[in-house]
């Protein structure tokens, strides 16, 4: 190692060795006695800044695509049909994702410090009911397009129902 990496190694630690945090508000905390802190009501808990999705909206909406030329059938008739069924089970595929989330597995293979191969593999799994048909439409010439939406309460119940066939598997 040269003198200047060595320098500036060096420098580098005793700069960050004198870091501290700081409160994030400039006052400072009064200071409670024991007996007023067990006569005070406990403050409610502040806001995470992960909430649930749950919490902040009202309805879930999931639009899904499908391109008519691409289904495999002759008939013109056909291939929109099963166009707009496609269509309709992204839309339910995209839902699945707002409601349960997304399993991603993640590979990179480097070689001479150059990345040689980036591999991405989603999975996504979860039951939904109640879902309410919004809008199956045309876009252009040759895609549908299929609107479906899932109220709040529906979307608790099925979460607390995944959660508990998990704690079902587990035992």
């Amino acid at each position: 190692m040269n003198r200047h990496a060595l320098y500036a190694v060096l420098s580098g630690a005793i700069l960050l060795s004198a870091c501290q945090t700081r409160p994030l508000s400039s006052s400072a905390a009064p200071v409670v006695s024991p007996a007023a802190q067990a006569a005070a009501p406990a403050p409610a808990p502040a806001a995470s800044m992960i909430a649930p999705m749950v919490e902040k909206r009202e309805t879930f909406v999931a639009t899904g695509y499908a391109v008519i030329s691409i289904q495999n059938h002759k008939n013109p008739a056909q291939q929109r049909l099963l166009a707009i069924r496609a269509s309709k089970l992204d839309a339910y595929r995209a839902l699945t994702e707002q409601v349960y989330g997304q399993q991603l597995d993640a590979s990179t293979t480097v070689s001479d410090m150059t990345v040689m191969n980036d591999t991405f593999r989603t999975r996504v799994e979860g039951v939904i009911y109640g879902a309410h048909l919004v809008s199956i439409t045309p876009v252009g010439e040759d895609t549908y397009e299929t609107t479906l939406s899932l109220d709040r309460n529906v979307v608790q119940d099925l979460r607390s129902l995944y959660l508990n066939q998990i704690a079902t598997r587990a035992r």
